[in-house]
């Protein structure tokens, strides 16, 4: 039987133990697409639930959904295994998501990894809270990272699924900046400019590296949704943990100017 003391995971609940009617809901929004042939398909959405499951344990008012796992991810069709569903598609889903929510949580954090997704999130939150809804996107600010599986996001997975990587095909891709390569993107031919699949260099990645990229990127998540709402009830377990608000995350030593992931 489950320990539903602490659990934070709204799947595995019974509707009697969801009773709080001023809880937080994470939501991670994430994708099933291509990151190389070093990386899984559901990278997006095992990084999306990782940082939500990560402010839940700061916090002592806070449940995490099971992930939207599909986004917009047309500019990788051309890679097998890639299912997208479009912006509207994901707008639509994550209006009508909250919308049902809000019978039941006070509030609604969209935590997205994918940035296909960054539209179509900003899109539902400007209607929600037009509705007079509570809700807030968020997503993280990379700095001196790689754009698509890359450093950043195998240095994140060699941390949380280890088993999952595929060192032995972790080789550079397209070494551009996101601004370069944008018009090749927006006409989705991600894979004429990278034919692997990768946007960056993920061999210089570290499972070191990947856990202080996830606790910063909690700690921006968490200083993000503390300037959005009142301070919530302590959390039994990790409340000392709080961090102070951070800036962009830094990935490796390289200085090289933000690139969202992709």
């Amino acid at each position: 039987m489950p320990d539903t003391g602490r659990e934070t995971r709204l799947g595995v609940l019974t509707w009697p133990e969801v009773q709080r009617r001023d809880a937080l809901l994470a939501v991670p929004v994430g994708s099933l697409e291509q990151h190389g042939p070093h990386l899984p398909l559901d990278t997006d959405t095992r990084i999306a639930v990782a940082v939500a499951a990560g402010l839940a344990e700061r916090r002592g008012d806070t449940v995490v959904a099971p992930a939207a796992a599909y986004g917009s991810s047309g500019e990788h069709q051309a890679f097998p295994g890639t299912l997208s569903i479009g912006q509207s598609a994901v707008e639509m889903l994550l209006v009508e998501l909250v919308r049902s929510a809000a019978a039941t949580f006070a509030a609604t954090v969209l935590v997205n990894w994918h940035g296909g997704n960054t539209a179509p999130v900003t899109a539902a939150v400007r209607m929600l809270r037009g509705e007079g809804r509570q809700a807030l996107g968020w997503q993280p600010r990379l700095s001196g990272g790689d754009s698509h599986a890359g450093r950043a996001e195998t240095s994140l997975l060699l941390a949380l699924a280890p088993d999952l990587v595929r060192r032995q095909q972790c080789h550079p891709g397209n070494l551009a900046s996101l601004p370069e390569l944008m018009p090749a993107l927006r006409a989705g031919a991600l894979r004429e400019v990278a034919p692997t699949g990768v946007l960056g260099d993920p061999t210089a990645a570290t499972p070191a590296e990947g856990r202080r990229l996830l606790a910063a990127l909690v700690a921006d998540l968490d200083s993000a949704v503390r300037g959005w709402l009142p301070s919530p009830p302590p959390a039994e377990a990790s409340a000392s943990a709080v961090g102070r608000p951070v800036g962009p995350v830094r990935v490796g030593g390289t200085g090289r100017a933000a690139d969202r992931a992709i």
